[in-house]
């Protein structure tokens, strides 16, 4: 009777450890494994944590490291829990293998709300470029969860409730005027790897850039989305943050865009702009104006 009296209290210490190990700051946390990787996440939670999640998407160029991990300051000085969710890369893996992962990640995130300390149906998004534009991939394409699943995580939805990103890719047929094509050709050429062998034919363009294109996803009653743009932009073309906006308008959907005068791919005190992020997530996940 004594030893088993004795292993529930140790088997009570165990979980209550476990659970605080959870509330903590956390690194590489598994997210998923395939094809020989695994995949993490690095956990970071504020002093005094407001309740709700901001899922960061470390990438660049679709290439994904923990090196590239930070730039979360803001969000973590307002309270919210910040999620750096690292993908598998380019080459080895395409956007279409990418774009399932992070969807992966998101229901990850969601099925461990919990234990996060965070509020599972108000979850923001954010990226910039690449991270950009798979944020927006999220924002409209996320999806309920298969209620048939063997694993519990992918019964859960991955639909996020607001974006906020900087200078994202969003229409690869489309790319800096009407009719330009970069589906790993022309301006993305450098970068035909990564969409992998159907962008060798014009017809398996087509279909990747209607696939990969968050424009061609747009819909009503999706979530809120904020893009902070230069003008001056030689890499991603402000073009995609204005054909977006206008075909969000189109259906009644809701984006603002923010296009800054003589700024390029990146530029300094970018952390002064996160704020405008802070306050469109207080705004979509707490109702707060």
């Amino acid at each position: 009777m004594r030893f088993i009296y004795t292993l529930l209290i140790c088997l009570a210490s165990v979980f209550s450890q476990a659970q605080q190990v959870l509330t903590d700051n956390l690194k590489d946390v598994i997210y998923s494994k395939h094809d020989g990787v695994t995949l993490t996440m690095d956990i970071i939670k504020p002093d005094h944590s407001n309740g709700y999640g901001i899922i960061s998407i470390v990438s660049g160029g679709w290439k994904s490291s923990h090196e590239g991990i930070g730039n979360g300051k803001p969000f973590i000085d307002y309270g919210y829990t910040v999620f750096y969710v690292v993908h598998p890369s380019q080459p080895h893996f395409t956007v279409t293998e990418i774009v399932a992962d992070i969807h992966r990640a998101v229901r990850f995130i969601r099925s461990n709300a919990t234990y996060f300390g965070i509020d599972p149906n108000k979850l923001g998004i954010t990226g910039a470029s690449a991270g950009g534009h798979l944020s927006l991939m999220i924002a409209t394409t996320g999806k309920a969860g298969d209620a048939q699943a063997k694993d519990s995580i992918d019964r859960v939805s991955s639909q996020i409730q607001a974006a906020a990103c900087f200078y994202p890719p969003t229409d690869y047929l489309n790319w800096g005027e009407w009719g330009d094509v970069a589906v790993g050709i022309g301006k993305l050429a450098a970068y035909a790897p990564a969409f992998g062998p159907r962008a060798n034919t014009p017809e398996g363009r087509t279909a990747l850039g209607n696939e990969l294109s968050p424009i061609y996803n747009v819909k009503a009653g999706q979530a809120p989305i904020l893009i902070i743009h230069g003008d001056k932009d030689n890499q991603v073309p402000v073009f995609q943050a204005q054909r977006f906006q206008e075909r969000c308008k189109e259906v009644g959907a809701i984006c603002s865009v923010d296009i800054i005068p003589g700024v390029g791919h990146g530029w300094k005190n970018m952390s002064e702009n996160q704020l405008s992020f802070v306050k469109w997530f207080d705004q979509h996940l707490r109702a707060i104006k």
